[in-house]
């Protein structure tokens, strides 16, 4: 269903006029959560909580060195920032982990948000 399809749905429906405008701004902030959720997270790591970042690693195979980004509670915009040295001291990781993290998911992740982002 198209947001104006909902909307128009929303405005059927409503019987005052006021709760319309309430109605249509919460359906349309719902339904663009919705569409931009990627895997159960934003798309964007910038907009990603301590939960998403931790997610993501263990769907990533890493599930005991998910522990540590919820430990130092590191967001996305946390993750974002991180320089290949946090997180092999950081982060108090394993040294083999520690380097596939950084150089196959956090730097290919921020190099995607400066891409998206630089226009």
């Amino acid at each position: 269903m198209t947001r104006a399809a909902v909307v128009a749905e929303v405005k059927e429906t409503s019987i005052l006029p006021m709760l319309t405008v309430d109605m249509e701004n919460k359906e349309n902030g719902s339904l663009d959560v919705k569409n931009s959720v990627e895997n159960g997270r934003p798309p964007d790591p910038a907009d990603w909580a301590v939960t998403d970042v931790v997610n993501y690693f263990r769907t990533a195979g890493f599930e005991e060195q998910a522990n540590a980004f919820q430990e130092q509670e590191i967001d996305g915009k946390s993750l974002l920032l991180m320089t290949r040295n946090d997180v092999l001291t950081g982060l108090s990781l394993k040294l083999g982990p520690a380097l596939k993290i950084y150089e196959y998911h956090v730097k290919p992740l921020q190099t995607q948000h400066l891409k998206n982002n630089s226009l």
